[in-house]
């Protein structure tokens, strides 16, 4: 264990170059005095690592010098088959780097990892889009992921759902994110950090100018926070319903978690039947939801909310009824 954690403390510096003691410790999950005790380890050992103290300061590599690790352990040469999403690497260009990546290492693995490894990719297969969802078209998703790579200036034709529908914008594209098969482009605009879904994109150039990314900029810290003020903004009121005992059963198959867990949270028995407060994102948009359930549901407050779906039921009866 102590060993495996002086490779990885050695690889981070040299991928990282300079970092604290207490960078570290957060990285390795590890105590400070723990970091301190393995540097000591690797000076002894000939590793020309040092450090400086005050706030700048934190250990460092010397300069030019690079480890030559080549072991690596089964279950690594193993996850190194399920950690790329061949699509993906298709959608940008570089299925052929892929391969062309994993033939190289399988050549290079001793045989019985090259066994293990082998098995890994014919039982294992990764699909990222969801369930019903075609696969959406992003013409100029090779064109910005140039920009992202290369730090240059996008000027983008955009369809957005607000009037007006196609605007165009010239963005600091920060970074791509790929979410249950669709590709997002994040990017700094004239004053704020935004979520562009690249398949929206209308026309696109690459500007011959470059830009300073943000300092301290984290793509996947980013996109969590900006999926958790997604949801926290996403809905706008609540509802009380009524679920029969079969609703209540089916109910999370037909709504998001968010909606089932405030289903189970608040679920009491009302003869013979289920009473739950739900979060909901508007009249319209929950009376479809549920209606989606049938005469297992029925909606006790908002009056607004009862009243829409009542109307609503009330049309597909004069359609439907003699």
């Amino acid at each position: 264990m102590r060993a495996s954690r002086l490779v990885s403390l050695l690889l981070l510096l040299q991928t990282k170059g300079r970092m604290t003691a207490q960078a570290l410790a957060d990285e390795l999950e590890v105590s400070v005095r723990t970091i301190y005790r393995d540097v000591e380890s690797l000076h002894a050992a000939g590793v020309p690592l040092y450090g400086d103290a005050g706030p700048s300061g934190g250990y460092q590599l010397l300069d030019g010098y690079r480890t030559r690790l080549t072991g690596l352990t089964e279950q690594e040469a193993e996850s190194l088959f399920l950690a790329g999403l061949p699509g993906a690497a298709a959608d940008l260009g570089l299925g052929d780097a892929v391969s062309a990546a994993q033939l190289k290492l399988m050549a290079a693995l001793p045989s019985s990892m090259r066994d293990r490894a082998s098995r890994m990719a014919e039982r294992f297969h990764l699909d990222a889009p969801a369930w019903y969802y075609e696969a959406e078209p992003a013409p100029f998703l090779g064109l910005v992921a140039d920009a992202v790579w290369r730090s240059r200036l996008l000027e983008v034709s955009y369809r957005r759902w607000r009037a007006p529908e196609e605007v165009t914008r010239v963005l600091r594209p920060l970074g791509l994110v790929l979410k249950a098969g669709r590709w997002y482009l994040v990017a700094l605009g004239s004053s704020r950090i935004s979520t562009y879904r690249v398949s929206q994109i209308q026309a696109a150039t690459v500007l011959e100018e470059s830009f300073e990314r943000p300092s301290g900029f984290d793509l996947a810290a980013h996109w969590a926070a900006s999926l958790e003020d997604f949801q926290a903004r996403q809905f706008t009121g609540e509802a009380v319903i009524r679920l029969s005992r079969r609703g209540f059963e089916s109910f999370p198959s037909n709504v998001v978690p968010a909606v089932a867990r405030a289903a189970e949270e608040s679920a009491v028995d009302d003869d013979g039947w289920v009473r739950v407060t739900i979060p909901i994102e508007s009249i319209g948009h929950a009376t479809g939801m549920l209606l989606r359930m049938g005469g297992e549901v029925e909606v006790l407050a908002p009056d607004e909310l009862r009243s829409h779906v009542a109307e609503v039921v009330r049309r597909l009866a004069s359609l439907y009824l003699p």
